[in-house]
């Protein structure tokens, strides 16, 4: 599917802002066309499988575009082990959470890492799964749900160039 053939306005509109530079880096990793091709065709497909929810906030960061400066965020950074064993004990503390004032949660490395090569958890083996001792995707997601409904954004490092 070419850019043309994507049918949402807002989808268009902010992958047009910039597509040259995402188009130009792209194709100075793999000077490949189909391939840019197929990876702007992913992105629409996320896209478009967002939830709601997910893309009215989307709209309201759109027309305030430097919403992450303001005073009104107030981010949180955890291990999620440390903090409460894993992403289950995560949820059962989102009404602390919500009472300390955190609208954006910021998770620290929690996919799954080769065992005894995990770089603490940066070197990611598999970019959708959850480390086991952690949990699963299935219990980010629940995480991910309910934080939402809170009002709270999710955060996860994804660091490309830490894999394994």
């Amino acid at each position: 599917m070419t850019l043309e053939k994507k049918r949402d306005p807002v989808f268009v509109k902010r992958l047009n802002e910039c597509l040259d530079e995402l188009k130009w880096l792209y194709m100075e990793l793999y000077q490949d066309e189909h391939a840019f091709d197929y990876f702007t065709d992913m992105l629409y497909q996320f896209y478009t499988d967002r939830s709601k929810q997910l893309k009215k906030w989307d709209e309201k960061r759109i027309a305030a575009k430097d919403w992450y400066k303001g005073n009104q965020m107030l981010g949180m950074v955890m291990y999620a082990n440390a903090f409460a064993k894993n992403i289950n004990g995560v949820r059962k503390h989102l009404d602390y959470i919500e009472e300390c004032g955190v609208n954006y949660l910021h998770l620290m490395p929690l996919l799954e890492s080769p065992e005894g090569r995990s770089d603490g958890g940066y070197a990611v083996s598999d970019f959708r799964k959850v480390e086991p001792a952690l949990g699963t995707i299935k219990d980010l997601a629940a995480l991910s749900a309910d934080c939402h409904k809170r009002g709270i954004s999710v955060c996860l490092d994804f660091v490309m160039n830490h894999t394994s």
